[in-house]
């Protein structure tokens, strides 16, 4: 089957899957992914933070067209199939919108491997905003909501996909003018979605500010991810922020970050914070532009090494479970 058969047939059965769940007197919390929603108890073993692919040539210059979409599936799908193979079920897909995202090759990607694929809407702000849209700028809060809304009730155009959580982006410190204009969208999309929202975030200052922003428009803590936490070295402000309710995720799980990333979480159990951690390696990136899709890293670590680091100082199985079932599944549940 070609791309734009894949594209049409997917639509027409993701359609058909959105309006019997939606539709129906059904309250069981869901979750969207890029086959269609399912019932949050359903996500299983989940990664929370990992890509597939990513264009950093900038929100002016980016088009359709940058890469071959059936080159990125030859490249990327063996490594979800590995990671498939492990006992992973669910894979959280954080590339944003103007950056890469593509719902349409996440959806083949999704169905060839047997992984679930979660998208996202929003826009990303860090990097000194050189991946917002123009009109982003000119436009208020509440009309970049009303696109992510859109993109909710609709789908991310041209396909029928739907996101399942929103994703920003924020650089460190006090947040710019632009930043707090998206974390507003961000606020507002939730309120009408439900949809969580996942930031990645600076520094615990961009972290703090964010959850005040979010407060001003009664928006729980518990609706925000902290993205890349790790990146944070005082420890007292990811307490601080789980206290709250927030969502403080470690995802710079890595090989030369292995004994930090377990002594993080360790430091959160003794805290009595587990049930607010998220784990995930941000692995993958296959980079337009670069040959061959540059050097893409896999997603097995966390299964091969760190769960199994987590045991050895001690952590029990029900643990693990919190850690990669429980808190994925309360985290990304559809909350209205």
């Amino acid at each position: 089957m070609n791309r734009r058969s894949f594209f049409k047939t997917t639509a027409t059965t993701i359609g058909a899957i959105q309006v019997g769940l939606f539709a129906s007197a059904d309250a069981t919390p869901k979750i969207n992914t890029v086959l269609g929603p399912i019932p949050a108890g359903s996500l299983g073993w989940t990664l929370m933070h990992e890509h597939v692919l990513e264009d950093f040539v900038g929100a002016d210059k980016i088009a359709p067209g940058r890469y071959d979409a059936e080159k990125v599936l030859r490249i990327v799908l063996p490594h979800l199939k590995s990671v498939r193979a492990l006992g992973s079920e669910t894979l959280v897909e954080c590339t944003p919108a103007y950056m890469g995202r593509d719902p349409g090759l996440l959806a083949q990607l999704s169905q060839a491997s047997g992984l679930r694929i979660i998208t996202n809407t929003g826009f990303y702000g860090a990097a000194g905003g050189k991946y917002v849209p123009r009109f982003a700028y000119s436009e208020t809060a509440k009309e970049i909501a009303g696109r992510w809304v859109g993109e909710f009730r609709n789908g991310i155009p041209p396909t029928a996909i739907r996101p399942g959580f929103i994703k920003i982006g924020v650089d460190a410190g006090p947040l710019s003018e632009i930043n707090a204009k998206l974390v507003s969208a961000a606020a507002i999309t939730h309120l009408q979605t439900g949809l969580v929202i996942a930031s990645h975030t600076g520094d615990g200052v961009a972290a703090v500010a964010q959850l005040s922003l979010l407060k001003t428009y009664a928006v729980p803590p518990s609706a925000f991810i902290w993205a890349h936490a790790q990146d944070e070295k005082n420890i007292s402000l990811h307490r601080r922020a789980a206290a709250e309710g927030a969502w403080i995720e470690f995802d710079g799980i890595s090989e030369e970050s292995l004994s930090q990333s377990v002594a993080s979480v360790v430091e959160m159990k003794q805290a009595g914070y587990l049930h607010h951690v998220l784990i995930s390696q941000d692995a993958g990136w296959y980079h337009v532009g670069e040959g061959g899709g540059g050097s893409f890293r896999g997603y097995g670590l966390l299964f091969a090494r760190f769960l199994p680091g987590l045991r050895k100082v001690g952590l029990k199985e029900s643990d693990l479970r919190t850690l990669i079932i429980e808190n994925p599944r309360r985290a990304l549940m559809l909350s209205r």
